[in-house]
């Protein structure tokens, strides 16, 4: 039995978008793109980096303040970013999102990026927020890679209590890195979402040339066919790691839930594009009481796509939103 008594309510997937590509990529376009306007702030980190915040609207000078983490390669801009800033506004809770480094629109300063394991930047930030505001609940919602770092956040033992949110919500997250990796490549779907996500990777490489030339073999970067090829030779040195396997072992989230001890919700489907469904981590979740799994057989990938074409409306956005509106502030609505 899950220790939260949250109710979520019913996912009825849109019926014209059948399948968990349309619920992927018709979700991608039908998402508005507009969302609360911004408010950037630049914060210098300690190791000479810079980051990118990105402030919603303040509901109230008491408001519940929710951190907003995106996915590979995503940022504050994205579609499915403005819009749980949204619905986190319209239920009381001010929504702050991260632009992990190097996605805010600028290179970052060091040669290292982000990655699916980096928990120091939200901490960070997390932290930050702790120090400005220290009367207010604090909650987390990452999606897909931002959902991985926040597990990963909240389950590692050396995090720091005023580094972690009071409740967190996690969606579509690729919980064993390996296993996701892996599954991409078994399908011409799963090659055509890697392919886009290469794309990205490598323009960042080539515009960081100059910085990254001493430490990366730049042409077998750019030569890299796989998301585990990348990993290889660009991710896992710059973070440390002795290669993709270790990176992916060392971060993969599913082995960090046991020890999550604020309320979480997870929300996945088992039709997700980027993880095989065995991959689920359903007993590590249940295991723990903090944690409610809510499993849907399909929803996609940052789908959960309800509605029509003309007024689409986006599921896990809205539970997410309102379980922590739930958590933070007592709003059942």
């Amino acid at each position: 039995m899950d220790g939260l008594n949250f109710k979520p309510a019913p996912f009825c997937a849109a019926r014209w978008a059948r399948g968990c590509h349309a619920q992927t990529l018709m979700a991608r376009i039908l998402r508005s793109p507009n969302g609360p306007p911004y408010r950037r702030e630049r914060l210098d980190t300690p190791d000479g980096d810079f980051l990118d915040l990105d402030w919603g609207p303040e509901p109230s000078s008491d408001s519940p303040i929710a951190l907003v983490l995106h996915g590979l390669e995503g940022s504050s801009s994205r579609r499915y970013v403005r819009n749980i800033c949204g619905e986190l506004f319209v239920r009381g809770i001010w929504p702050v999102a991260l632009n992990f480094r190097g996605c805010s629109g600028e290179p970052n300063r060091r040669p290292r990026y982000y990655h699916s394991g980096e928990t120091n930047d939200p901490q960070f930030i997390l932290e930050l927020l702790r120090q400005r505001f220290p009367d207010r609940p604090i909650g987390a919602l990452g999606f897909s890679l931002g959902g991985n770092v926040l597990l990963k956040l909240l389950g590692e033992e050396s995090s720091d209590v005023r580094g972690r949110p009071d409740s967190a919500v996690a969606i579509s997250v690729p919980y064993d890195l390996a296993a996701g990796s892996q599954f991409l490549e078994q399908s011409w779907m799963g090659r055509f979402y890697a392919a886009y996500f290469l794309r990205s990777l490598k323009h960042k490489v080539r515009i960081k040339q100059e910085l990254l030339s001493p430490v990366l073999d730049l042409n077998v970067v750019l030569n890299s066919q796989t998301i585990w090829e990348f990993d290889d030779v660009a991710t896992a040195p710059l973070g440390g790691f002795e290669n993709a396997a270790a990176y992916y072992a060392e971060s993969s989230s599913f082995k960090f839930l046991g020890d999550i001890g604020v309320p979480t919700l997870l929300i996945h489907a088992e039709d997700d594009p980027f993880l095989p469904a065995q991959a689920i981590p359903r007993t590590e979740a249940l295991d723990n009481p903090m944690i409610q799994l809510v499993i849907h057989p399909v929803g996609g990938h940052v789908g959960f796509l309800e509605g029509t074409p003309r007024k689409p409306s986006f599921w896990a956005e809205v539970e997410g939103a309102r379980f922590l509106a739930e958590q933070l502030n007592g709003d059942t609505r």
